[in-house]
């Protein structure tokens, strides 16, 4: 008697926790389906009014009118990002928490000791955004007035030639790393707080060359006020038709842009992520976002790159690319 008692007991508990377990699940279902309920937050990296800020702030207002609720950008600047990215990856997995962060995203783990997280475990990923191209810039005055003078002046002056950076991890600086890392060169490189100021030296005539982006530099290219030596885009860029690529020059292969992408944190539902994905494409695709992102000189990605995977095999890539060209100029933390 007694041990079937202890039988109907155990088919009991496993009775009631096959339901329980199946109530978890349904309620789950439930809730994923139902997502979002309540505003989402889009975490961006950066101060507001800089590139990566205004490219979230185009995105947020269409974002959360496909998803019926409305998508909050907070900024969370410092460290080059690392501060962002650490708040996102310790973030609950609900899709409430989501993050628009640049090319930075696959550079951190080499200009950073002990980062706190990994780009490639410690996210989910919802697609490419957009991409900013560069175009390699010197002084008005120099003397080289196309690229191959521009070679031939760099190999007679060597570290004479100085060139401008936003300071150390800046993109513009890993441009510039890259260029003279392909070119086999030792240029002096001269860190500036932030691409105003470096612009403006270079404007100055006190600095000779600066990698910078297209979004603040095309008005002075097409002024005559700097001279464009090459896009590092592998296709011409519409707004400087005339201004030849660095690769179609001799460097082949050489790309830099600014790209951006958008993550969760690890763990965020299937379900939701291809919500936030569809909802992603659809901001891209409006036709005000298309126009104002193009008059910024901002380049909207291929469908194919606005996929979870078009993201994560970039970052891979880009991780892979950046990481020894970082290593090896010993830049510091």
């Amino acid at each position: 008697m007694e041990i079937k008692l202890k039988v109907k007991k155990f088919l009991f508990s496993g009775i009631a926790a096959a339901l329980t377990a199946g109530a978890f699940l349904s309620t789950s279902a439930l809730a994923q389906k139902d997502w979002p309920t309540k505003s989402i937050n889009l975490i961006v990296p950066f101060a507001a009014g800089g590139p990566t800020d205004s490219v979230a702030r185009l995105i947020a207002v269409p974002m959360g009118q496909a998803l019926g609720q409305t998508v909050v950008v907070e900024n969370v600047p410092g460290a080059g990002g690392t501060i962002a990215s650490t708040k996102v990856a310790r973030a609950a997995p609900d899709g409430y928490t989501i993050y628009l962060h640049h090319m930075g995203m696959a550079t951190a783990n080499a200009l950073y000791d002990k980062l706190p997280y990994d780009p490639m475990t410690n996210f989910e990923y919802i697609g490419q955004v957009a991409d900013v191209p560069m175009v390699l810039l010197g002084k008005k005055d120099l003397p080289a007035n196309n690229f191959k003078e521009l070679e031939a002046y760099i190999r007679a002056n060597g570290s004479k030639v100085t060139m401008a950076n936003a300071g150390p991890g800046a993109v513009s600086q890993l441009c510039g790393l890259l260029f003279q890392s392909r070119m086999g060169v030792k240029l002096t490189n001269i860190p500036y707080k932030g691409t105003g100021p470096a612009l403006t030296d270079l404007l100055g005539g006190q600095v000779d060359l600066l990698c910078d982006q297209t979004t603040q530099t095309i008005p002075y290219i097409k002024d005559g006020r700097v001279k464009a030596y090459g896009t590092t885009t592998l296709k011409r860029l519409p707004a400087i038709p005339n201004v030849p690529t660095l690769d179609e020059q001799g460097l082949k292969g050489f790309e830099v842009k600014v790209w951006h992408g958008m993550y969760t944190p690890k763990g965020v539902p299937k379900p939701i992520l291809d919500k936030l994905n569809a909802a992603l494409k659809k901001a891209l695709n409006t036709p005000d976002v298309q126009k104002r992102l193009a008059d910024a000189n901002i380049d909207i990605v291929s469908a194919d790159k606005m996929t979870p995977n078009g993201l994560k095999t970039h970052l891979d890539a880009e991780i892979n690319k950046w990481g020894p060209i970082i290593r090896k100029a010993n830049i510091p933390d």
